[in-house]
């Protein structure tokens, strides 16, 4: 800042004559002295601050006139656009006022050299600009607010499709306003005033990717066409139609690194609405194997096996696409590609894959139930069929699925913590007693089995099974060197299970040793809704062994150790509380 001349007593006037003798008398040096007596510390005469006149006035008068007046003539509004948005900005909230004290500093004469102050008595001020001052820390808090309206993101194109219809989204360019140099911009217009015009401020600026004359090509070439009218398919001999709709719903369009839109057909969802579906429902898409008998011990051929048919979703998007560039529907129909799945076993491969005669065969009889008749029947037809490849391992579990209403299968009666109880797939075990005697006298290798945890007299001792979902199994591994068919039939009182396939050995034959251990049974009554009346039976240990023979001698013996609980007698009764009076 320049130095300040000490303010002298002030001099409101002077007589022409005196000043004018006195002047000539006084020369340069009395001109000087004239000059800090009448300028110095004052305001030049005629200075005004945006129409603010404070020429002639001490620096504290200035002041106090400034105060008073000039903040009135600051814009209380200052209009901003960033891109297409507008907005407006409190410049007091924005910390923008006027400094008096740096604005008097250059109205203020203090220049004490004798040039300047002779100079200024022969001229006057005029309109001095304030000094504008920014406070940063609340400039900065109400650009960034006024950010959060107008910034905008950037939008790409797009094309979609909706009921049929095409819809275009317009692109649009993206705006960040620039913080830091959106403060610097604010200054100007309001030094000048001007609250009714629209100050743009810096914004970084992003281009959409996908522009309005890349929507307006993806639409002509594309978008239009394919909605223009059904696509007719055909697969496996039938024949069905897509409306624009049932398109539309799966189909969009993607942009690439360059901004250009390409069709995309979700194929799988396009497979999933109703109308694909129940056209691809009829076709085979599960083959089906030769269905095999017996003539005598040797294996025949009872019906011919059927090829599965496969539409995959690579092969419905492949037919479809080109379609859609058509607009002439005669021209929107085409052919879906279909893969044929070979089955395991036909006609002509059932005597090489080893399938040529019964290697075993076992029958359980049991009282006839309506539950067993229904819970068996429905294993029975789960599993028949099955085939087992070489080295392959069945499951019973797996084959079967879980026993319950959706899967087929009754409430019936089964062993629950040793003891009879009511629970969906009751009976079963008939079917895993019988698998497992047929897998013993085929000869192959068990994997995993269990007992009843007591025994059951209409099964043989040590040689009998039972599967609970999720936590026991029938699995045996194929061991024979050739694949293995399991035919499973039943009646209302028995079921038979037979595996054909080619023997490994000319004879299996059980031994079953004394029982040993035997522990007695208890009594007990239960009050429980599910309660089944239940006899006693000692618990006792067996083992039994399988017989391996080949080319009339023994081979090997393999033993099946099982260990049963003592049946407990039961009897059920109700709770007290439901007792009749």
């Amino acid at each position: 800042m320049r130095p300040r001349v000490p303010s002298l007593p002030r001099i409101v006037s002077l007589p022409p004559v005196a000043l004018a003798g006195g002047a000539l008398a006084l020369g340069v040096g009395g001109l000087y002295v004239a000059a800090l007596l009448l300028t110095g510390g004052e305001i030049e005469a005629g200075t005004t601050v945006r129409g603010v006149a404070i020429g002639g006035l001490t620096r504290a008068e200035a002041v106090r006139k400034l105060e008073q007046h000039l903040p009135a003539a600051g814009p209380r509004k200052l209009a901003v656009q960033v891109g297409d948005r507008r907005g407006a900005v409190d410049p007091r909230q924005a910390g923008l006022t006027f400094d008096i004290e740096e604005t008097l500093d250059r109205a203020t004469s203090t220049d004490a050299d004798p040039v300047s102050l002779i100079g200024g008595l022969f001229r006057s001020g005029g309109d001095l600009e304030p000094v504008v001052r920014v406070d940063r820390d609340k400039a900065r808090a109400a650009v960034g607010k006024l950010a959060e309206t107008l910034d905008q993101k950037v939008r790409d194109g797009a094309v979609a499709f909706d009921e049929g219809r095409v819809v275009q989204t317009a692109p649009r360019t993206g705006y960040a306003l620039d913080v830091d140099a959106a403060i610097g911009a604010l200054r100007a217009p309001f030094l000048r005033g001007e609250a009714d015009s629209v100050t743009v401020l810096p914004a970084r600026e992003t281009k959409p990717r996908v522009t309005a004359e890349e929507i307006r090509r993806a639409v002509r070439e594309f978008a239009q066409p394919a909605m223009s009218a059904p696509v007719t398919l055909s697969a496996g001999g039938r024949r069905f139609t897509i409306t624009p709709a049932v398109l539309g719903e799966s189909l969009t369009m993607r942009p690439d690194d360059a901004g250009r839109l390409a069709p995309k057909l979700d194929s799988k969802s396009l497979r999933a609405a109703p109308s694909v579906t129940a056209a691809l429902k009829g076709l085979p898409t599960t083959p089906r194997n030769a269905r095999l008998g017996l003539d005598g011990d040797k294996v025949v051929v009872a019906a011919d096996a059927r090829y599965g048919v496969e539409v995959t979703d690579k092969a419905l998007s492949k037919a479809v696409l080109p379609l859609l560039t058509k607009s002439d529907a005669a021209a929107r129909s085409g052919k879906v590609a279909t893969r044929q799945i070979q089955p395991e076993v036909t006609r002509e491969n059932a005597a090489r894959l080893g399938l040529t005669e019964k290697m075993s065969s076992f029958t359980v009889n049991f009282e006839p139930a309506a539950y067993r008749t229904t819970n068996i029947g429905r294993a029975v037809e789960l599993i028949n069929g099955s085939v087992v490849m070489p080295n392959e391992t069945w499951s019973f579990n797996r084959t079967v699925g879980e026993r319950t209403e959706a899967n087929g299968f009754v409430e019936g009666i089964m062993i629950l913590d040793d003891q009879y109880t009511k629970a969906p797939g009751g009976g079963v075990s008939a079917v895993a007693t019988t698998v497992f005697n047929a897998m013993f006298f085929a000869g192959v290798k068990p994997v995993e089995y269990g007992a009843h945890s007591f025994y059951i007299e209409r099964y043989p001792e040590g040689r009998e099974a039972t599967v609970a979902w999720g936590s026991l199994d029938l699995r045996f591994s194929n061991d024979s060197g050739n694949a293995i068919y399991i035919q499973a039939e039943s009646t209302d009182t028995s079921v038979t299970i037979t595996f054909l396939g080619t023997d490994k050995y000319d004879e299996i034959t059980s031994v079953k040793g004394p029982r040993t251990s035997v522990r007695k049974s208890a009594e007990k009554v239960s009050t429980s809704e599910k309660c089944v009346p239940q006899t006693p039976l000692d618990g006792f240990d067996v083992t039994v062994e399988r017989v391996f023979s080949d080319g009339g001698r023994e081979v090997r013996r393999e033993p099946f150790h099982t260990r049963y609980k003592p049946r407990d007698e039961v009897t059920c009764e109700e709770e007290p509380s439901e007792r009749r009076p």
